[in-house]
């Protein structure tokens, strides 16, 4: 559906605000599918996304300072998001052995198993886009939203 049906609009001052408005509307109705597809598994897709990252260092943990680096939504507090998975069983924190200032986080079986259940959930969610977008769509939609990035 157009950007304009969807939020009742009929004209944008220029094509650049409507692509801004449109990026932004995208990204919150993708946040909410994501939301709904992990809301089984008790977690938001902030802490999805660190236990993604863990996954990949496994065996090896990461600092927060790493995770924050890595995680999508910058603006994200990874300390807080690391304790909520830890209250879960899903992480546990160790001092780090080369600097005992550091505290290293490490996914757990319990984080591995519950994370390929919520992955498999997402994955169901992202099929979604295989019906509206052909591959090579997507392919010129990262291509451009690389781009536009800089």
């Amino acid at each position: 559906m157009e950007i304009e049906k969807e939020i009742n609009q009929k004209v944008f001052e220029s094509e650049n605000q409507k692509l801004h408005v449109n990026i932004l509307y995208t990204a919150s109705y993708l946040s909410s599918a994501s939301t709904e597809a992990l809301k089984p598994f008790g977690m938001s897709w902030q802490q999805f996304n660190v236990l993604r990252i863990l996954r990949g260092l496994h065996p090896k943990g990461a600092t927060i300072k790493l995770l924050t680096e890595r995680m999508i939504d910058k603006m994200s507090n990874a300390s807080r998001l690391v304790e909520k998975l830890k209250q879960k069983g899903y992480v546990e924190r160790q001092e780090s052995k080369t600097d005992r200032r550091q505290v290293e986080v490490k996914i757990t079986e319990l984080g591995l198993d519950t994370l390929k259940e919520a992955s498999s959930a997402m994955t169901l969610e992202l099929i979604g886009f295989k019906d509206r977008l052909s591959d090579d769509e997507m392919k010129t939609l990262n291509l451009l939203l690389n781009r536009l990035r800089g």
